[in-house]
């Protein structure tokens, strides 16, 4: 299956129409609905019906195409990267983290790191579930997470990075936000937005906090929608302050606890590029200086 035969049923899928399909990417009709068939013939089952009105996906040809889009794109930004990657670039750093905010001072990171190396390029990608899978399959060559995560796990290199506290998340105009810091008694009465793939010293805290009976809770699946629910004044939500975009869409006021989160940057013990550990220390060396950022 060539990519040219991926465009022609992408395109038909979308008209579903020889002749305006083959016209749109500039090809005669016998042409077009010959390489449609060879791609059938290779895949072994039909894609479309063909009849006098035009064409319309079989079940099984419309369950292909939507796979088939995916994987077209994915296929285009490697195209794309690489593209980019061999015009300037001698060779990459693959840096893992769930989210951007994750790590604040990356753009900094990149742009110093740059200065040394320019012929490197840091290739970001965020990954929120599966990202230490990905590393541990050589995936990618530095991967962001808590300290708790990397215990047991053989070759790997860890790299204390900063300390996060606890921070409560509310909107701008709720009363908590005038507060400079938050503790249990203050969130009494209120509804807590819990779970989320909350990290175990998050947890901690909001089990202590259902468990006295004085607030309420409302279980949401993701970060994402636990911040849209805070938005809509549905709740408040406790997080890491790793989390912390420093947008001002929300107020973020520490927390009264005990609980931190300890980030880290994880390495392959056998990755000994100059330019890897050139890389980790500048980030290192950022968060160090960060003396009065809020983490």
């Amino acid at each position: 299956m060539t990519t040219k035969q991926i465009d022609y049923c992408i395109e038909l899928s979308r008209t579903l129409n020889f002749s305006r399909a083959a016209e749109n990417m500039f090809v005669s009709q016998p042409t077009f609905s010959y390489q449609i068939r060879l791609l059938e013939e290779e895949i072994g089952f039909a894609v479309f019906e063909r009849s006098g009105k035009g064409a319309a996906l079989t079940p099984a040809g419309a369950q292909f195409v939507t796979f088939l889009s995916g994987m077209r794109q994915e296929l285009k930004r490697a195209v794309e990267q690489g593209q980019n990657f061999s015009a300037k670039y001698k060779d990459g750093i693959s840096i893992s983290l769930m989210v951007r905010e994750a790590l604040y001072f990356l753009p900094e990171a990149m742009r110093l790191f740059s200065k040394e190396y320019p012929q490197v390029q840091i290739v970001p990608k965020f990954e929120y579930e599966n990202g230490m899978d990905g590393f541990l399959k050589n995936e990618t060559d530095i991967l962001f997470a808590l300290k708790e995560q990397t215990r047991q796990i053989p070759g790997i290199t860890v790299h204390d990075l900063f300390e996060s506290r606890v921070y409560l998340i509310a909107r701008r105009d709720d009363p908590l936000a005038s507060k400079n810091l938050i503790t249990e008694e203050d969130l009494y009465g209120r509804t807590l937005m819990v779970g989320g793939g909350s990290p175990q010293a998050l947890r901690a805290v909001q089990h202590r906090m259902i468990a006295s009976g004085k607030i309420g809770y409302f279980n949401s699946p993701d970060h994402d929608t636990t911040r849209t629910n805070v938005a809509a004044g549905f709740g408040v939500c406790l997080a890491p302050g790793f989390l912390n975009d420093h947008s001002g869409e929300f107020s973020w006021i520490p927390f009264d606890c005990e609980e931190t989160f300890s980030c880290v940057l994880c390495t392959h013990r056998d990755d000994n590029r100059a330019s890897l550990a050139a890389f980790v220390a500048i980030l290192k060396k950022l968060y160090k200086e960060a003396v009065a950022f809020p983490l």
